[in-house]
């Protein structure tokens, strides 16, 4: 009975001891698989739960920015803006957007008026001015179509300002600015008259260079004579103070003339349009523009379009003639 009694008390002491341990163990099997499940959390990609503690050692292409594939750019922003940029000394070119919140608008305020009223470009020179849309120097109008949304605009006039407004001419004269473009200039098609002293060439090295420029450097048949005639001409009173201006002056008459021919339209955006024979792509809207240059001739320029479905078919052909005398 004692030895009973003995082996009683000992695992009275020792079984509790067991439970505690295997206790123990379960918290810690416990940890380490919520450890796991959150290394795994943070391996997939896409979770936002990355705490910045962990990823602070983690490899660079862990954290680098996925690629955003380029979208194509929206037909229209849906706002009122006019745009004008130069193209060349004489050439300007326009683009815009008007909402249809805008124009309803108008309908509304003009009414009937709206309908009769011809869209206009009104294109200022407004050089040397801060145009406050009554003071420009002179002005002319372009009719456009009801289609366009840019526009090619021959100045006549390199070395210019320019500002663009956008607007209704009605039937009594009347003219109404819906929007008004940035103001840009034009650079000179030819030599810059100013010069800056400052930065003068010798007499002698500017002969020899504009002799040069003419194709009458020392290799040519008269290329010494004619420097020495030159060397003589401007020279001959000593240092002059703008040889550049000198030449430029005695030379400054001199006239160029060139044309270009720009064809445009619309059509179902979705139809099939070629000119002269050649498919071309539409904006999504149906319209189109096309440049050409226009040498001394007769130019037919048929252009054809067919439906999506090829039942119908329209054809228009613009037959221009230049010639230059």
């Amino acid at each position: 009975m004692k030895m009973i009694r003995k082996i009683k008390e000992k695992l009275k002491k020792i079984v509790p001891a067991k439970l505690a341990s295997l206790k123990s163990v379960k918290r810690k099997k416990k940890s380490v698989i919520k450890k796991a499940e959150s290394c795994a959390a943070r391996d997939i990609p896409g979770l936002q739960e990355t705490v910045a503690v962990n990823t602070k050692f983690s490899h660079p292409e862990d954290t680098r920015p996925r690629r955003v594939m380029p979208q194509e750019l929206p037909s229209c922003y849906n706002q009122d803006r006019i745009v004008l940029q130069v193209r060349d000394p004489r050439w300007l070119h326009t683009y815009w957007e008007t909402r249809n919140q805008t124009i309803e608008e108008l309908k509304n305020r003009l009414g009937e008026e709206f309908y009769r009223a011809k869209k206009i470009l009104r294109v200022y020179d407004v050089t040397n001015i801060i145009f406050n849309g009554h003071n420009a120097n002179s002005f002319f109008d372009i009719q456009y179509n009801d289609f366009a949304t840019s526009w090619y605009i021959d100045t006549a006039g390199p070395g210019r300002s320019w500002c663009v407004d956008l607007g209704l001419m009605l039937a009594d004269g009347r003219f109404i600015t819906i929007l008004r473009s940035n103001v840009v200039s034009t650079p000179l098609d030819g030599p810059s008259w100013i010069t800056d002293e400052e930065w003068m060439i010798p007499d002698d090295v500017f002969a020899r260079l504009y002799g040069m420029g003419f194709g009458l450097g020392k290799s040519s048949p008269v290329g010494g004579a004619w420097q020495q005639r030159l060397k003589q001409g401007l020279f001959s009173s000593g240092i002059s103070s703008s040889p550049v201006r000198k030449a430029v002056k005695e030379r400054s008459f001199w006239m160029k003339v060139d044309c270009e021919l720009i064809v445009y339209g619309a059509t179902e955006p979705d139809a099939k349009v070629t000119v002269q024979g050649q498919p071309i792509k539409l904006r999504p809207d149906g319209t189109f523009t096309l440049r050409y240059y226009l040498p001394d001739s007769r130019q037919v320029i048929p252009v054809k379009a067919s439906s999506a479905d090829g039942v119908e078919e329209r054809t228009i052909t613009p037959i221009v003639t230049r010639e230059t005398r």
